[in-house]
């Protein structure tokens, strides 16, 4: 019964492992990816989506930043956005919590449903 309770509780830290790590720049990212494909979970998926849309929107941000003038201004603004809804991601993932992200959680969720699973 022992051995089976262990086994539980570390099942348990793993998925979270993947979770947190996912959260920790895209290097991190890919490596809870990389985790995550030998032991799939759905907290790991979970967040490895979430992650996968603010890379996106990063991304996105970094394009809209060429535009003259404006860009600068959109960028920064989008870059405190998504800094904080990183935070958020990463504070569910510690707590090992499937909360969606504020505004674009729920988007990321179904846009990117049949990754990760």
């Amino acid at each position: 019964m022992e051995g089976n309770t262990q086994q539980q509780t570390q099942q348990v830290n793993e998925d979270n492992t993947v979770a947190i790590v996912a959260y920790i720049t895209i290097i991190g990212w890919i490596i809870a990816l990389i985790m995550h494909s030998n032991k799939k979970t759905a907290l790991g998926a979970y967040h490895l989506r979430d992650m996968f849309g603010l890379i996106l929107a990063a991304l996105t941000l970094w394009v809209i930043g060429v535009i003259p003038f404006i860009g600068p201004v959109l960028q920064l603004l989008g870059d405190i956005f998504l800094f904080v809804l990183w935070l958020i991601g990463l504070i569910n993932a510690v707590n090992r919590e499937m909360k969606p992200l504020p505004i674009v959680g729920d988007l990321f969720q179904k846009w990117f449903a049949n990754m990760f699973n």
